[in-house]
């Protein structure tokens, strides 16, 4: 069997620089590769689902010869992952067509299963084209960094602070933190997102790094719905599943619009919707997400 409890290669400086070399998995055999954490995941209990998510890419595009770039990716969430150990993807190539390629990715620590995950390909072809409209928010040169609003709430969201930020983000409208102290109820969040720098130009990467950012900010309209706040409230969340269907190419390193709500809760789950949009106002990808979400309100 493989060994996970093989020593992390080194990090490179940066916290854009640590997600790429997070997404540089070792190849173990033909079809099995090895994810390492980025040191910060130190801090958390279980393994950040983009970084699942984003590591599966990789390792089922590494698999696939040929111009299919991913059209489509279906993600389940089964345990929580050892933040102290790698993580082993093995890949099954289920389909292997002139246009089409199919493969399911099961990501393992000590032959536990963490995550499965199916993930299509498809060449890029011409045909019918429409898609919703842009939410209409400032652009994101004339708003804060993420940083700004953090100030003030450093001790209670200690977690969000110190962790790994490789994606320059700026909230259209203020985050679930900032709307508690307002008291104002929210039902929808909007985010502008890219990688902090420059993405080498493979395109697997630039999908991969959007798969991993679609697993931030995605649950806030479930709790800004209600008037919570990470980190002010006692909420519980976890991923159940999460998909993405990818429309058109993009770069990560350009601006893209992260606009989120929620359509349901129920069942101590909820359930939100994404739309990724180009800078341009084109729709680039759809992300839909479960979460188990539980709110433990303070008794008085």
């Amino acid at each position: 069997m493989t060994d996970l409890g093989a020593q992390p290669r080194p990090v490179r400086a940066g916290d854009l620089d640590t997600l790429l070399t997070v997404l540089d998995l070792e190849q173990r055999d033909d079809d099995v590769f090895l994810g390492q954490h980025p040191p910060q995941a130190q801090l958390g209990s279980r393994t950040f689902g983009g970084q699942l998510v984003s590591q599966a890419i990789i390792a089922a595009g590494r698999t696939v010869s040929g111009d299919r770039p991913v059209h489509a990716i279906n993600a389940h969430f089964i345990r929580g992952g050892d933040v102290k150990r790698p993580i082993e993807y093995r890949v099954q190539r289920h389909r292997d067509g002139r246009a089409f390629a199919n493969r399911q990715v099961v990501a393992y620590q000590d032959d536990q299963e963490l995550f499965v995950m199916l993930v299509a390909f498809q060449d890029w072809g011409k045909g019918l084209e429409h898609a919703v409209e842009v939410p209409d928010v400032p652009y994101p040169e004339t708003l804060p960094p993420l940083g700004d609003h953090f100030v003030g709430y450093e001790d209670r969201l200690q977690m969000f602070v110190n962790a790994l930020k490789p994606i320059d983000m700026r909230y259209a409208n203020d985050p679930s933190w900032i709307l508690k102290g307002t008291g104002e109820k929210l039902n929808h969040n909007r985010v502008w997102m890219k990688a902090d720098g420059e993405l080498p130009d493979d395109p697997l990467l630039h999908v991969a790094t959007m798969g991993y950012s679609s697993d931030t900010t995605v649950l806030d309209s479930i709790i800004t719905t209600h008037g919570l706040s990470w980190g002010l409230d006692r909420i519980v969340a976890a991923t159940v599943n999460h998909s993405i269907w990818f429309h058109r190419p993009f770069r990560f390193d350009e601006w893209v619009l992260y606009a989120t709500e929620s359509p349901v809760a129920a069942g101590s789950r909820g359930l939100a919707t994404g739309r990724f949009f180009s800078l341009e106002g084109q729709l680039l990808a759809t992300v839909v997400q479960e979460g188990l979400i539980r709110h433990f309100p303070s008794r008085k």
